[in-house]
């Protein structure tokens, strides 16, 4: 197909953005998904509002995935944010980076290697484009995906990277401490036992005494007290106070291990609050590693980014796409469109090293 695989990631992105697909409302744009797909003569199957096809037979299984829902639009746009606006070489629009270029890309380069005819040997070539990334839970389209596709021997998670490989990926751990004290007369504090001055000596001991372990990609795991709550009348002295704390973990530490280390360190009880997205990393060694660095010319590195790479823990898994991360879920969300016809061309290739052609 040469020239027409960015013609096509184009007119896909277009039509993708221009549906207003939340989570949880990923209908419309999965049926035009497989409607596109299908005339490529590829069988689409489909799972709920997941949709995914595939190239050859064997169980050398390269999957390629990424979400088809976006965040809510804001007041901000510059432009209407659901009817794709092209301006200076940018396509604007909810979702033209998060996610909805890789969705557009990856199915573009599939697409064009089965109008060549090209199909692994020994092999499948799997795209699932999936639901509910974005909100998680309690549904996850890839979660729910994934005991019906082909076993996955390596993947490619599509996310904003601007096409670098990324190899690693913090999770998020969230707990929540209490500090328990004895509530008296503002006047009398002699009389109570303040739990919100226990709970600032405990955020002083995390801010002072955090996790040391580094991780060769991702560095030191981070520990963030984000919400503390306390009292509820201005002359009472609290006999609680909450604090939630933001932990952006590494694979250097297990979620557990985390929650150990943190109960030793504090005063306050600890409870998980979230421990479902785990830390994620790629040995740089491994076959769709090197396949994606010979493909993208770029240099893996960490994210601190969560994404449903962590449904895929038991994969060796690279994280690449196309557009600017910092670009996710703002008003100016674009994507250029030279980036998003490299993006076809990488993605193109990282399949082809991989499978050794």
């Amino acid at each position: 197909m040469g020239a027409s695989n960015a013609i096509s990631a184009r007119a896909i992105l277009k039509q993708l953005v221009a549906i207003e697909s939340l989570s949880g409302e990923e209908e419309e744009a999965a049926n035009a998904l497989s409607e596109l797909v299908a005339t490529s003569g590829l069988e689409v199957n489909r799972i709920d509002n997941n949709v995914w096809f595939s190239i050859g037979e064997g169980e050398d299984v390269l999957l390629l995935n990424s979400h088809l829902d976006v965040v809510p639009a804001s007041e901000q746009h510059p432009y209407p944010p659901f009817e794709p606006t092209v301006k200076d070489g940018w396509l604007y629009g909810r979702g033209a980076v998060d996610a909805k270029g890789s969705v557009a890309a990856m199915v573009a380069a599939i697409c064009s290697l089965r109008a060549e005819g090209w199909a692994p040997e020994n092999g499948q070539l799997v795209g699932a484009f999936t639901a509910c990334e974005e909100s998680g839970w309690p549904y996850n389209g890839l979660e729910a995906s994934r005991p019906h596709l082909p076993a996955p021997s390596a993947a490619i998670v599509g996310e904003p990277t601007d096409l670098e490989p990324c190899i690693a990926q913090k999770g998020l751990l969230i707990l929540r401490l209490e500090a328990r004290g004895k509530s008296a007369h503002a006047a009398r504090p002699d009389l109570g036992d303040n739990a919100a001055v226990k709970a600032a000596r405990d955020i002083l001991r995390l801010d002072e005494h955090g996790p040391d372990r580094v991780h060769p990609v991702l560095g030191k795991v981070t520990v963030t007290p984000t919400v503390v709550q306390a009292g509820k009348v201005r002359n009472v002295i609290p006999d609680l106070c909450t604090v939630y704390v933001d932990i952006r973990s590494t694979p250097a530490y297990s979620h557990q291990e985390l929650v150990e280390e943190i109960r030793a360190l504090v005063e306050s009880d600890v409870a998980i609050h979230s421990d479902r997205l785990i830390p994620v990393d790629t040995a740089p060694d491994q076959r769709i590693v090197q396949a994606a660095v010979a493909a993208s010319g770029g240099t893996p590195f960490g994210s601190p980014t969560v994404s449903d790479w962590i449904f895929l823990s038991d994969v060796p898994t690279v994280k690449m796409g196309p557009g600017s991360s910092n670009l996710s879920h703002t008003p100016d969300e674009r994507i250029h469109l030279d980036e998003l016809d490299k993006a076809v061309q990488v993605y193109r290739n990282t399949i082809l090293q991989y499978f050794g052609r």
